[in-house]
Order: C-alpha cells, then sequence, then structure tokens
C-alpha cells in the first residue's frame, strides 16, 4: 500500500475524486493506492497529476514529496508486544456481594466518583483541573491526552460539575461523538459544518441553520458574539478526539480565533488518546499552525502516586490499605502492571492508570474472599 492512500484519508477524499480529477477509472486508482500497481504508460505524467491534485487540495510539500513510497507495516515483533500490553488488563471487574461481606465493604471503592471532592489530584490532575477551570473565565486551546481509564472523562464532569455548583455563565457545547472515526471508510469523521451546528444549537436551539457553509458560519460568528455581550463564555468540549481527522484539527484553529474585538469568542478543549499527540506532533508541517497555538496536557500513570491514590479511594468507605493489603502486594501490582522495557535504549511502559488499578485490585479482592484469604497478597495479585 502506498502512503497515497493514507494522504487521500487525512485530506478526506475519496479514491474515486482522486481518479476523476487525474482521468483514470477508479479501479485502476485504487490498485495503485491499494497495490502500487500502474498503468503500463504515462506513469510519470500521471503521478505529476496526483501530485499537482493534492497540492491543490493542501497537501503540504513534505507529504507529496514522500506520496508514492511504500507504507511500512506493522511489525509482528511490535503487534506481539501490542498484544501482550492489552493481555495484561484487565475488563471491569464488578464487586461481588460476599467481597464486600468479607472485607466489610459498604460500597464499591473503585465505583463512579459522585463529586469532585473524590477526584485524586496527582500534579498532573491538579495542573489539568487549573487549566481547565480557566476556561471560565479566559479562552483558552486545551488538549487532554491519557491512555485508556488515565481519568479525562472524569476531569470533564468535574468541569461540567464545577459549571453547575457555581452557578457560571458559561455554555458548554458537546459534539456528539457516536461513530467517530478519522476517516468515512471506518466511521464518521466530524467536520467544521458538524461543529459549527452543534454550538450554534446549544447557544440557541430555536435558531434555524442556514444551508450554506458561508451563511452558517456567519451565523455561529453572530451566536457567539450576542451570547458573550450578554455575559456567557463559551467552551467546546470534544471527547474522542484522537478520532479527528487532520483537516478538522485544523480547522478547529480557525474556531478559537473567531472574536468580537479583543475578546475571543470560545474555548476548545480536545480529550483524546495518546494518538491525538502523535496527530499534534510538532514534527508534522501540516498541523503546525494548530500545535502553535494548542496546550498539550498528559495524564501520566499513577507510579510513584499508587499508594496515595489507593488510600485515596479505599478512604471513601472508610477503610486503609492496610486493611486489605498485605505488605508485598503493591509492589506485586507494580511488577504486573509494567510491560518490561523492549530494547536497551527504551524505558519500562507503566499501565499503572486508575482504571487498569481499580480492576486488578477489584478483582484481587473477589479472589481473596474466594479462598478466604483475609487480605490481599502478592500472590493473590499475581493469580488474577
Amino acid at each position: 500500500m502506498l502512503k497515497l492512500k493514507a494522504v487521500l484519508e487525512e485530506l478526506e477524499l475519496a479514491i474515486g475524486e482522486l481518479a476523476g480529477a487525474t482521468g483514470i477509472s477508479r479501479a485502476a486508482m485504487s490498485g495503485i493506492c491499494n497495490h502500487n500497481r500502474w498503468p503500463v504508460k504515462g506513469q510519470q505524467s500521471l503521478k505529476q497529476r496526483i501530485t499537482d491534485y493534492l497540492k491543490e487540495k493542501g497537501a503540504s510539500a513534505s507529504t507529496l514529496a514522500t506520496l508514492f513510497e511504500t507504507a511500512s507495516a506493522p511489525t509482528k515483533a511490535k503487534n506481539a508486544e501490542t498484544h501482550k500490553e492489552l493481555e495484561m488488563l484487565l475488563r471491569k471487574q464488578p464487586l461481588y456481594q460476599q467481597t464486600r461481606k468479607h472485607f466489610q465493604l459498604f460500597a464499591d471503592p473503585f465505583g463512579e466518583l459522585t463529586g469532585a471532592d473524590q477526584v485524586f489530584d496527582t500534579p498532573d490532575v491538579a495542573y489539568i483541573r487549573a487549566a481547565l477551570a480557566q476556561t471560565l473565565t479566559s479562552e483558552r486551546f486545551l488538549a487532554i491526552v491519557g491512555e485508556s481509564g488515565a481519568g479525562k472523562s472524569t476531569l470533564r464532569r468535574d468541569l461540567i460539575d464545577r459549571i453547575s455548583r457555581e452557578q457560571r455563565p458559561v455554555i458548554v457545547c458537546e459534539p456528539y461523538v457516536l461513530g467517530l472515526e478519522d476517516n468515512d471508510v471506518k466511521g464518521k469523521t466530524l467536520k467544521a459544518p458538524d461543529i459549527a451546528s452543534a454550538i450554534i444549537r446549544t447557544i440557541n436551539p430555536q435558531a434555524k441553520l442556514r444551508l450554506s457553509a458561508e451563511a452558517r458560519y456567519n451565523q455561529l460568528h453572530r451566536e457567539l458574539k450576542e451570547s458573550r455581550r450578554a455575559g456567557n463564555r463559551h467552551i467546546l468540549v470534544i471527547e474522542e478526539a484522537h478520532c479527528l481527522s487532520i483537516p478538522t484539527l485544523k480547522h478547529l484553529k480557525r474556531f478559537y480565533e473567531l472574536e468580537d474585538g479583543f475578546n475571543r469568542l470560545l474555548s476548545i478543549v480536545l480529550i483524546g488518546q495518546p494518538e491525538l499527540a502523535q496527530k499534534l506532533a510538532e514534527n508534522k508541517p501540516e498541523v503546525r499552525e494548530v500545535v502553535q497555538r494548542i496546550e498539550l496536557a498528559t495524564l501520566e500513570p499513577l507510579d510513584r502516586h499508587l499508594e496515595q491514590y489507593l488510600a485515596h479511594r479505599l478512604a471513601l468507605v472508610n477503610k486503609k490499605p492496610a486493611d486489605l493489603l498485605e505488605k508485598g502486594a503493591l509492589d506485586a501490582l507494580r511488577t504486573k502492571l509494567t510491560v518490561p522495557a523492549r530494547n536497551r535504549n527504551a524505558q519500562p511502559v507503566s499501565l499503572l492508570y486508575p482504571l487498569a488499578v481499580g480492576n486488578q485490585i477489584t478483582a484481587a479482592m473477589n479472589l481473596a474472599a474466594d479462598i478466604g484469604a483475609p487480605k490481599i497478597t502478592a500472590d493473590v495479585i499475581n493469580a488474577v
């Protein structure tokens, strides 16, 4: 497969569209993209037509230079390593009734949080909470990145709860991301007109959306200005932002630049997995205008904060770590949720994220109750 195919997906162009623009059949263009199969005659002129067309559509010079190179496939070793990491993470674990009786728990210490006071503040979390709080008084362009189960959605809920609790004049727009993917082959892309529509409907549910793109963007700007002059601030929050396409990420920068005099009108908060950070990498020229304006904040594993995290969560059910865990159990948990370094120059990969830790401890509690062990030992941790 050529890198050309990935470029088409990034630019949201169909193979048939490129085929029509360059004067060959869709089947022939599909053969080029997927199998590097070129017509016998006119190969160089066809490459030039493809390059010219994609340049017209906004592809960068560095992208155009590698269009016809073969895309590297993930190696078997890399796939095996990824599979090994995934194997270490348990599915969602329920806390059984007999386990609650065994450990005298009145509630699940790793259940859903119900208040802002229950959020555990690592330095990363405290910083991101402070950055999100600033969106209530000034406009920010922020990307929150973390692995699955790192606590990203908890921080979003914390922000929404704070707005409600403090009765802030802040309007939060959260476009639906059901089925969201970064290309229309795997799912549905979220485009700039969709985002504009979502913001307009959130600010003014009775508004009749204008049909043309120009009229709709004008309508969006007008609604934002009128709402801001009425005393409101606006925050656009997009979950699963790692599934946004590169063009949409670039368009968001233009949403952020909407203003009324010296006042920006919209804060933007993107929430996604590490793939979002990869899309916003500094060495990607196609997103340089976004990278220069967006603040990237990463949720790191618990690591040295593991003991404090467990103490915090168990305190919610009036317990201490020593009530449930034997000495050495936490060391076993650290070892179990750490992937050894893949080579001499690499660092071990920690999977000590809140969700993974909660699932492991819950499974260990269930097993300890099942075998009649008074506390969780290192052997119990290793057995789940």
